[in-house]
């Protein structure tokens, strides 16, 4: 693509690449230059423009970022924009987890510097219609084959994981002046959004053989354990009930914060017909914690396992909370390393 001022006598079907004011009309920088915008800009004085020349072999901006845009989506739930200024959007059908092939994107970036496609992080949860990524052509054209290569690199590198369950179970456990079903709206909230119906909630004693018994009991593709006092230990009253009833676990505690007191684990057809998720106390607020991801991830069909947990620190520092007992912040005029 040749790029710079033209004659006017030069500049028909090149790009504008600038706006212009012509009178009391705007010439919007991306036009095709026609005759009768050459006219009004002769008639204003102009003797030059400043615009774009598609050069044999270059694809418009549009044209490129739509052919980008269609070699990444790959599979159902996802739709795509129509071309805009060089730019089209990948976007959630509904809700779900994104799965991207990071190494082909950073390849498809690399190819030339006008062709560039930006995403959400990986395993990111979407909502219908949430933009999942966009194309962006830089320049007004760029070379096929360069486009063709980015295509190439990055064909099938964005994907969506649809939920494939229907239903939750959120069993609470409860002691004497304990939260009771404080969090029950917040967690129905979370499940809702997957679009889970929260098939039940079930209140239980704060006790293994109780725990354990709703356990069995639940009826929901997914349990949910919301215990009345910390899981502080693999030996305590949430898992301990979850290996009385039969199940097993896959990992106590996680690296992310908050979120850090999570257990996961599995119950029936020799331990791996259902997950269980041991939800942390944070939970019992809308607020994102590293539930959300477990959750998000289980809901969807992908496997999670003790190592994607551990995996998951590196970006786990989420946002603060208020109620925190301990905030992670220093007091004014007292840095944090010294709190006790």
């Amino acid at each position: 693509m040749k790029f710079g001022a033209l004659p006017l006598d030069d500049a028909e079907g090149a790009i504008l690449a600038h706006s212009l004011h012509l009178g009391g009309r705007r010439l919007r920088k991306g036009a095709v230059l026609d005759g009768a915008a050459l006219e009004a800009l002769r008639a204003e004085g102009h003797e030059t423009v400043v615009a774009a020349q598609m050069e044999p072999g270059d694809l418009h901006e549009d044209a490129a970022a739509e052919a980008l845009a269609r070699a990444l989506a790959h599979g159902p739930g996802i739709t795509l924009s129509h071309a805009f200024t060089g730019r089209v959007n990948l976007i959630a059908e509904g809700p779900g987890v994104v799965q991207l092939d990071a190494a082909a994107i950073n390849a498809a970036n690399a190819v030339h510097p006008m062709i560039t496609v930006a995403t959400v992080p990986q395993m990111q949860q979407m909502a219908a219609r949430g933009l999942i990524a966009t194309v962006k052509i830089i320049a007004y054209g760029v070379p096929g084959a360069a486009v063709h290569e980015a295509a190439r690199a990055a064909t099938g590198a964005v994907r969506m994981a649809a939920p494939v369950m229907r239903t939750a179970s959120l069993i609470i456990t409860d002691i004497p002046g304990g939260p009771g079903a404080k969090g029950q709206a917040a967690i129905a909230g979370r499940v809702e959004a997957l679009g889970l119906v929260l098939a039940e909630t079930v209140l239980a004693a704060h006790e293994e053989g109780a725990l354990a018994a709703a356990l069995r009991a639940a009826t929901g593709d997914v349990v949910l354990i919301l215990t009345a006092s910390a899981t502080s230990d693999e030996m305590d009253t949430g898992p301990a009930a979850l290996i009385l009833a039969g199940g097993r676990m896959t990992r106590f505690g996680m690296p992310v914060d908050p979120g850090n007191l999570l257990f996961l684990g599995h119950l029936g057809a020799e331990c791996g017909a259902r997950a269980v998720i041991g939800l942390p106390g944070c939970a019992r607020a809308p607020a994102l914690n590293g539930a959300d991801w477990v959750l998000a991830r289980v809901v969807c069909g992908i496997d999670v396992s003790g190592a994607d947990i551990a995996g998951m620190g590196v970006g786990g520092l989420l946002k603060e909370i208020p109620t925190r007992p301990m905030p992670r912040r220093g007091r004014p005029g007292k840095p944090a390393s010294a709190q006790s």
